[in-house]
């Protein structure tokens, strides 16, 4: 073998060494930091160890007359005779986190429009409307018996279908014209002597209305007994 191969075989172990060499300086230094780590790691946690024992040996040492070494050996057996239950459990409250995460969106929108459209509601009076219905409520409870309420129930249907025939359209324009009609007249003056009664008895429209009221009078006088209106002959 020559000199130049020794030299090469040589160069290879020194490189195969150098690589070893730095691989376990590598190596000691990530244990290095490691030991570093968990020297910190002692130093922070055992402050906390030690005073989380404080409170634990202070708690127990209140209760330590009511509970009993056997108490806690039995409370720790039923507690892994019950491990699946636990894990199963703690499933749940994962699964429920999760529930809750997804629907926390939809149900902050949903708070949203619901404040949202009370606000409106609020605005519009709705809320004013409800309460001043109470306040009448609260009233016509009040002001009415019980026998005053059953006479009430007993007529209902009656009463139903009076509303109904004074709220026709032409009925109520009938009444407001009239009310009307009324107001402006009652703004002029009047006079009462004979004469002028008896000039305003020439007027159609006067002896129509005359004759109209006293027809209505007429019906309300032959009214039939059992409520029913009475048929009447022109």
């Amino acid at each position: 073998m020559t000199l130049e191969a020794d030299l090469q075989v040589l160069n290879q172990k020194l490189d195969l060494l150098t690589t070893q060499v730095a691989y376990l300086t590598e190596q000691a230094r990530i244990a290095a930091q490691e030991r570093e780590a968990r020297s910190d790691l002692v130093d922070t946690a055992m402050p906390i160890a030690r005073e989380a024992m404080d409170i634990v040996t202070r708690e127990l040492q209140e209760v330590q007359e009511e509970i009993r070494m056997e108490d806690l050996l039995r409370l720790s057996k039923k507690l892994l005779r019950h491990v699946p239950q636990l894990e199963m459990l703690l499933d749940q409250l994962d699964s429920l986190s999760d529930l809750l995460a997804t629907i926390g969106p939809i149900s902050r929108e949903m708070i949203t429009k619901l404040t949202e459209l009370m606000d409106e509601l609020d605005r519009k009076g709705y809320f004013a409307f409800a309460r001043g219905g109470t306040r009448l409520v609260d009233n016509v409870v009040t002001s009415f018996t019980e026998e005053d309420v059953n006479r009430l129930s007993d007529n209902i249907v009656l009463i139903l279908n009076t509303v109904k025939d004074m709220t026709q359209p032409e009925i109520m324009s009938f009444v407001r014209n009239t009310l009307l009609l009324a107001e402006e007249e009652v703004s002029k003056p009047v006079s009462t002597s004979m004469l002028s009664i008896l000039r305003q008895m020439q007027d159609p429209a006067v002896r129509r209305g005359l004759a109209l009221t006293l027809r209505i009078l007429r019906a309300i006088g032959v009214q039939s007994t059992n409520g029913q209106p009475a048929r009447i002959e022109s």
